[in-house]
């Protein structure tokens, strides 16, 4: 047996490099990675390809290693060169972008230490940095000392989160759920759909609250909407209000909501996945009014903080609701019982593994300040206003709300075609073009172009780029 365990110990000890190899795998990496940062000003935003990197099937897995350099130029070809690049200045098509470098680095960093970051007890520092971060935002939004949170791996997850707990703290349980009732409106995103399912809801009644002219919940119509549902015997326990919808970054009035929540005892969420970093903006602080009564709040650092996909965040106002939904003991586990100084992320969330993901946003956040994040925020809702206002000066064109936040909608509307068809060709030409990428939207079974602003390389010349390439091709089909 000895023998055989030395046998296996020689090809096992290949999984732990020595530092000559490290070394040459780091200079390569690195040089791929400078590459494609460096090369992102004459990098398409979209690159359509009828291959779509399908010849990343020629390296499948197998027994034997093969070199480093082929596989990133693989991964050149077959993974960057094909479909959005949402590392370009002109992808303003979805709201996440390209993440900061020094993430990519904190990434590193914690995936070479492995720290498991679910448990306080088993890596204190690492627990400790994601809580300090969960604390900062929570005083970003103005919440309580006692108000806690997670890190999650998106918004989805952090909706998901906010309705288990709702559940948990209103004691539903199967027998109530065709009786138990929730609001939003049309506008929501689509991940609160899949929470209601997911959470055991889908039975639930949904209440589609009606919308202004300016695509925002009205207080009014749910209040009143609340009343008849109890009138009717039903549960209403939940309401879902949107700061920064993905369609067109619409707000919703978050004040009259929360007093409507507060005054009929519902949970009250607010979803600013894509909106709620803008409160570093001080000029947007009347658009955050309220949103400190809100039970819950979804924050998703992947898109307005910047940071690379698998990067969000849940805010509860009361600890002990977090606790009462998530909180579960196990055999295994009977160590870190009275070692704890700070709630372990493992108690609060649904994850029990989990990615040390406080890195990834802690190391950028130091490395650069916040400044640096306030003002990009701010040049990005410029910039929106900037081409909403020129779009407009351009005959036939024609436009949705104000831009609350940094996402636009547009249109065309030719004297002689159908509309809708001459907006799908208009945005084709631009993704063929793939110097810009933007993508389209249905409200009220209208045809819209959407134009998201939310990528930190995004500035002035992508903008007027952009209206260059709109002006030349409505030129040449009208």
């Amino acid at each position: 047996m000895i023998s055989k365990i030395r046998e296996l110990e020689k090809l096992s000890r290949l999984l732990d490099p020595k530092a000559n190899q490290r070394s040459k795998w780091n200079s390569e990496v690195l040089d791929y990675a400078n590459t494609f940062i460096n090369n992102l000003d004459t990098s398409k935003a979209f690159n359509q390809s009828e291959e779509n990197g399908k010849h990343i099937f020629h390296l499948d897995i197998e027994e034997q290693a093969v070199e480093l350099v082929p596989l990133l130029a693989s991964t050149t070809k077959n993974i960057d060169g094909v479909g959005i690049n949402p590392a370009s200045g002109g992808h303003m098509g979805y709201i996440p972008g390209g993440g900061l470098y020094p993430s990519a680095l904190g990434d590193y960093m914690a995936a070479v230490s492995n720290r498991y970051a679910g448990v306080f007890y088993a890596a204190p520092g690492a627990v400790r940095l994601e809580n300090m971060l969960i604390k900062w935002m929570c005083r970003l939004m103005g919440y309580p000392e006692q108000a806690i949170g997670n890190l999650t791996s998106g918004g989805s997850i952090a909706n998901l989160m906010a309705l288990v707990t709702a559940r948990e703290v209103h004691k539903l349980k199967a027998r109530d759920f065709e009786r138990a009732v929730i609001y939003l409106t049309e506008q929501a995103h689509h991940s609160i759909l899949k929470a209601i399912r997911i959470s055991g809801l889908p039975e639930a009644q949904l209440r589609y609250i009606p919308l202004d002219e300016n695509l925002k919940m009205s207080p009014s119509h749910l209040e009143k909407t609340i009343i008849d549902d109890k009138k009717k015997g039903l549960i209403p326990f939940y309401i879902n209000a949107s700061l920064g919808t993905t369609n067109t970054g619409t707000i919703d009035p978050i004040k009259p909501i929360a007093a409507i929540a507060k005054k009929h005892k519902l949970w009250f969420h607010v979803d600013a996945a894509y909106g709620g970093f803008f409160k570093l903006v001080h000029q947007l602080d009347s658009k955050f009014i309220g949103i400190e009564e809100a039970d819950s709040i979804t924050l998703d650092p992947h898109k307005t903080l910047f940071l690379p996909y698998g990067t969000g965040a849940i805010l509860i106002k009361n600890k002990a609701h977090l606790l009462q939904a998530y909180h579960c003991l196990a055999d295994y586990m009977q160590d870190v019982i009275g070692k704890e100084d700070e709630i372990s992320p493992a108690d609060i969330s649904a994850e029990q593994t989990k990615h040390f993901r406080g890195m990834r946003v802690w190391l950028p956040l130091k490395l650069f300040g916040l400044k640096p994040f306030r003002a990009a925020l701010e040049e990005k809702l410029y910039l929106t206003r900037y081409f909403y206002k020129e779009i407009q000066n351009i005959a036939g064109f024609e436009v949705g709300p104000e831009p609350e936040l940094s996402v636009a909608i547009f249109r065309y509307v030719p004297k002689d075609k159908n509309a809708d068809a001459f907006n799908r060709k208009l945005l084709k030409a631009i993704q063929n073009d793939g110097r810009i990428f933007l993508s389209s939207t249905n409200i009220h079974g209208v045809f819209w172009i959407r134009v998201a602003v939310v990528q930190f390389r995004t500035h002035l010349e992508h903008i007027e780029l952009l209206l260059e390439i709109i002006k030349k091709h409505v030129k040449s089909n009208t």
